[in-house]
């Protein structure tokens, strides 16, 4: 078990917007291996993606993506001329990120929480929680929490002590396995899942 000196918070408040790496929105990054990597040398990276118009996302060889829309109408994207309508708010879409990818907005800006990792050397699981979830993290795992929709608040599990973490919206906390913890939330929390291949 881990105790709470193990939970990395990452607020939202101090993230810096970076244009996309072809210009047509900004990011804001949440977490990155190798921390500070930047758009080519990540072998993961999650972040907040906003669109504010149509157009082209960025290609980024040999990875993967999972895409969760947090705020607007939604997108309609061609990936590799295969349409995949993103019209559904915390259901996470996951596509290649090596692929030509178009964007048509289907009703204004939209904000999306974004993870991306290469396929050879990662796996990442993405899923969107709401309520009192356990979360366990393995040995040579890593875990993200971030806070999508209202407050969250992480606790260690028994028979741990230490004080509560509580994350406003788009906050964020790391957390390196073995670990297991609580999370309580009345909204919605992504819960993304890294292990190294």
């Amino acid at each position: 078990m881990t105790g709470p000196a193990d939970i990395r918070i990452l607020r939202a408040a101090v993230r810096t917007a970076v244009p996309w790496k072809n210009g047509g929105g900004v990011t804001r990054e949440i977490a990155a291996l190798p921390e500070h990597a930047g758009t080519a040398a990540f072998d993961w990276r999650i972040s907040l993606a906003e669109v504010d118009a149509d157009g082209p996302f960025s290609e980024f060889p040999g990875v993967d993506r999972t895409l969760t829309l947090a705020e607007g109408a939604g997108m309609d994207l061609t990936v590799a001329g295969e349409r995949r309508l993103v019209d559904e708010r915390y259901a996470p879409r996951h596509f290649p990120g090596d692929r030509p990818t178009g964007c048509r907005l289907l009703g204004g800006p939209v904000v999306n929480f974004n993870v991306m990792y290469r396929r050879a050397s990662t796996l990442a699981r993405t899923a969107v929680v709401r309520g009192e979830p356990t979360l366990a993290v393995l040995p040579g795992e890593t875990l993200l929490v971030c806070a999508l929709d209202g407050p969250a608040v992480l606790e260690p599990a028994e028979p741990a002590p230490g004080p509560a973490v509580e994350l406003g919206p788009y906050d964020a906390a790391l957390l390196q396995g073995p670990a297991t913890v609580l999370l309580r939330t009345p909204g919605r929390a992504a819960v993304v899942t890294l292990h190294t291949v």
